[in-house]
C-alpha cells in the first residue's frame, strides 16, 4: 500500500466531512453460501471478507463518519453499523446504548442518567436526536475510579476529544457510504447490528423493524444485495426470519452473534427479573443446526473458534466451527486489533492472528479496527 497516496486520500475525504458539519485470500475453495431463496448450495468463492469494525476505528473515532471514510479509501468489503434508538425514535450508530462512553453528555445533561446496576449511565434513549447531535463525540473511554479522570483503553490512537465529531444517524451513514460508492465506483456494503433489542422492546420501542425499513429505503432488499444483518438476541434474529422480513418483503442475510453468558449482552424476563440469556446451547450438538434454520452466518468470538485445549504450536478447530461448516453457515469472528494486549493466547502475534483465521480456520470474513493491515495480509499472500 502506498502510505502517502492513501493519507493524502483520506485527508480530503476528512476535510469534505468536517467542511458540510459531520451533523480475502484467493484460494478458490468451495464453502457454503445462502442461494436467493435461503436455501443453501456449495458455491466458489473469491476472497474472504474485511469487515471495518465501528469503521476504520483504530485511527479514527469509533463509529464517526470519518472512520467509516477511511474504511471506504481503505477498500473494505463491509463496514460495520451498529444501531440504537433516541428518544424520539430515530435510529443512531452508536456501539451500545450508552452516550457516556464515547461523548460529553455527562457534563452537558448531568441529571439525565439512569442507574444501571448501581452505576450511572446515560442512555441514547432517554435522549431526542437533537439532544445527541449538540453532544461531543470522541475516541471510546472509561473513568479512573479514583480520579474520575477519563482515558482511553487504547492510547495511541485517536486523542479524546480533539477535533469534531458528532453522532450520525443511520440514514446519514449509509448516504455517505452509497455517496462514496457512486463517486469512486466502488461497490462496499454495509454491516447492520441492532443492539440491545430487550432494552428497545421495554421502552416499546421496536429497533428492528424500524431498522429493516430504513435497508428497505435504501435499496437493501434481497440477498444478493451487499448488507448483513446482525444481532446477538436469537429470539429476535428468528421474529426477523420468521416475521418482519415477511411483513416487509425482504430477504436479507442475516447473522447471529454469539456471546458468552457471562456478559449480559442480552437480557431476558424471568420471574420478573432481567437475567442473562444463556448461549450455551449454540456450542452443543444440534446447536449450529438451530441456527440454520433463522440464519445465515455466526459472528463468533475468537476464542471460540479454536479449541479450548488449543496451544499456538497445536491448533485445533473447535466443535462450534465444524458445526457451523456442517451446517453451512458463514463464519465472520469479531475483533482482529493490531494491540499486543488484544491479540488472544492462542496466537503469538497480530500476523500469526491473521495466519491462523484466515489460512488454517479458514473462516469466510473478519471484523477489524484496523482492515488496512488485513488487507495488507490478504494481498501479501496473494502475490
Amino acid at each position: 500500500m502506498n502510505l502517502n497516496k492513501f493519507y493524502q486520500l483520506v485527508s480530503c475525504i476528512i476535510l469534505a466531512i468536517l467542511s458540510v458539519g459531520c451533523a480475502g485470500i484467493s484460494n478458490q475453495t468451495t464453502i457454503a453460501g445462502p442461494t436467493a431463496k435461503g436455501e443453501t448450495m456449495n458455491q466458489p468463492i473469491e476472497s474472504q471478507i474485511v469487515i471495518a469494525h465501528r469503521g476504520a476505528s483504530g485511527y479514527a473515532p469509533e463509529h464517526s463518519l470519518v472512520a467509516k471514510a477511511i474504511a471506504h479509501t481503505m477498500g473494505v468489503d463491509f463496514i460495520e453499523q451498529d444501531v440504537v434508538m433516541t428518544k424520539d425514535n430515530h435510529l443512531v450508530v452508536l456501539h451500545d446504548p450508552f452516550l457516556d462512553r464515547v461523548t460529553n453528555v455527562m457534563e452537558l445533561f448531568p441529571k439525565r442518567s439512569r442507574k444501571i446496576n448501581d452505576e450511572a449511565r446515560w442512555l441514547a434513549i432517554d435522549f431526542t436526536l437533537a439532544e445527541i447531535k449538540s453532544l461531543d463525540m470522541t475516541e471510546g473511554f472509561k473513568l479512573d475510579p479514583k480520579t474520575q479522570s477519563k482515558f482511553s483503553p487504547y492510547p495511541l490512537r485517536f486523542p479524546l476529544f480533539k477535533s469534531s465529531f458528532r453522532v450520525s444517524t443511520l440514514q446519514e451513514e449509509i448516504e455517505l457510504i452509497q455517496g462514496l460508492n457512486h463517486s469512486t465506483g466502488k461497490d462496499i456494503g454495509i454491516y447492520v447490528e441492532v443492539k440491545a433489542p430487550w432494552l428497545h422492546r421495554r421502552e416499546g420501542k421496536d429497533i428492528s423493524k424500524a431498522t429493516l425499513s430504513v435497508l428497505k429505503k435504501y435499496g437493501y432488499e434481497n440477498k444478493s444485495d451487499k448488507v448483513f444483518f446482525q444481532c446477538f438476541d436469537p429470539e429476535e434474529l428468528k421474529r426477523v426470519k420468521q416475521d418482519l422480513l415477511t411483513e416487509l418483503s425482504m430477504d436479507i442475510k442475516l447473522v447471529q452473534l454469539i456471546a458468552e453468558t457471562s456478559w449480559n449482552e442480552t437480557m431476558i424476563e424471568s420471574d420478573g427479573q432481567l437475567v442473562p440469556y444463556n448461549y450455551d446451547w449454540m456450542f452443543e450438538a444440534g446447536g449450529m443446526k438451530e441456527v440454520s434454520k433463522y440464519a445465515d452466518g455466526i459472528g463468533p468470538w475468537m476464542p471460540m473458534l479454536v479449541s479450548r485445549d488449543s496451544a499456538p504450536a497445536r491448533l485445533t478447530e473447535s466443535k462450534l466451527l465444524q458445526s457451523a461448516r456442517d451446517n453451512s453457515l458463514l463464519v465472520h469472528p469479531y475483533t482482529v486489533r493490531k494491540e499486543a494486549a488484544q491479540i488472544p493466547p492462542f496466537a503469538k502475534d497480530f500476523n500469526h492472528l491473521l495466519e491462523i483465521l484466515l489460512n488454517d480456520l479458514k473462516v469466510d470474513g473478519v471484523f477489524s479496527d484496523h482492515p488496512d493491515l488485513v488487507l495488507d495480509f490478504i494481498n501479501d499472500r496473494e502475490r
